[in-house]
């Protein structure tokens, strides 16, 4: 059996970097995760996944437990003076993100997942991409925006990415120097940044 190897895939908003996940998924048939994890993450945890929905790629988040019945829960690894903290979630999404990589070869977009497998010895972290006017025509044709408020998401969305993968990793979420691969979609097009990673992945893993 061939080793495992992982993908990690950080991304603008915009870029095409969920499109080149599940086409690079598709090509060496293996699995994409991205906002599968908070489902997975809810399950394995028995929390509610809209926690994790709302946590999602944010910092400074927290849920008062006992609005919302979390008091059974009692004193654990995951809750502190009566809260569930942002970190606590990222935990639990870690773990699961951990444990998916130990089973399998796989691609995960987002999340910090580079940093969290930084240890693994067959990683591919990769950064995806674009001009802004290629983004804003991706963003408002998939969302149905003006023009001005798919620059408004982007901006905003862009700021929270990196507010999150800065502040758990450490890093700077976007820099040539933090990935092993940095791709400008917009230069090559979705197919040819699919074929580009393909070709790093195929040198490095198989």
């Amino acid at each position: 059996m061939k080793e495992k190897y992982i993908i990690t895939i950080g991304r603008q908003l915009g870029s095409g970097g969920k499109m080149v996940g599940e086409m690079l998924a598709e090509h060496l048939k293996i699995a994409c995760y991205d906002k599968e994890l908070l489902k997975m993450a809810a399950k394995e945890s028995g929390l509610c996944e809209n926690f994790f929905e709302k946590a999602d790629e944010k910092t400074g988040f927290s849920i008062i437990s006992g609005l919302f019945g979390l008091s059974s829960f009692g004193k654990g690894d995951f809750f502190t003076n009566n809260y569930l903290s942002n970190e606590s979630l990222f935990k639990i999404q870690s773990d699961v993100i951990r444990g998916l990589a130990e089973k399998q070869s796989c691609i995960f977009v987002g999340r910090c997942a580079d940093y969290i497998l930084r240890d693994h010895p067959r990683l591919l972290s990769v950064f995806i991409w674009a001009g802004m006017d290629d983004r804003i025509k991706r963003i408002a044709e998939s969302q149905h925006l003006s023009k001005k408020n798919a620059q408004k998401l982007i901006e905003q969305t862009d700021k929270k990415r990196a507010s999150y993968y800065n502040y758990y990793s450490n890093k700077t979420w976007g820099a040539t120097t933090t990935y092993d691969l940095c791709i400008n979609s917009s230069a090559f097009g979705i197919d040819e940044t699919v074929n580009s990673i393909l070709h790093c992945v195929r040198k490095k893993f198989l």
